[in-house]
């Protein structure tokens, strides 16, 4: 019993322990400052169509988990609806521009997409599409105002 409640105390304290830092970049801090407590308020389009479509991505934080890749700590809105996500996306660099690059990636609730976005200037553009359909999309990163605890 002794070795069960020490082996629960052990476990507990490794999942309270925060996970190991990764050492960040300059690029890689800018980008981590970018995309905390922002929203990316745009557009996106389907097909062929030039019609725009608002689009609207509430992102909490940024944290780099390992070599390319990041998770993203966001609330997704679309079709009316918000959902919750917890994604660990590559980023990739072309020069100093970050690219978010998604293949056959499930998102919970959504499907499973692919997409290359990059982001620079306060802004961002990129493809997304599934199996059903695909798109553009583009828009701008509003800083939000800070939270109070």
């Amino acid at each position: 019993m002794e070795r069960m409640i020490a082996s629960l105390m052990l476990f507990t304290a490794l999942l309270q322990s925060p996970a190991p830092q990764v050492e960040l970049t300059p690029a890689e801090k800018q980008f981590q400052e970018m995309l905390t407590n922002v929203t990316l308020t745009g557009y996106f389009t389907v097909g062929d169509s030039g019609e725009t479509h608002e689009d609207r991505y509430t992102i909490k934080s940024v944290t780099k988990s390992k070599d390319d890749q990041w998770t993203f700590d966001a609330q997704i809105e679309y079709g009316g609806k918000s959902y919750a996500a917890k994604v660990t996306v590559p980023v990739k660099w072309a020069g100093d521009t970050p690219v978010l690059s998604m293949a056959q990636y499930l998102i919970p609730g959504q499907g499973v997409y692919s997409a290359r976005i990059l982001m620079h200037n306060g802004m961002y553009s990129g493809m997304w599409g599934s199996q059903e359909h695909g798109g553009k999309m583009f828009g701008k990163i509003v800083k939000n105002p800070p939270t109070t605890p």
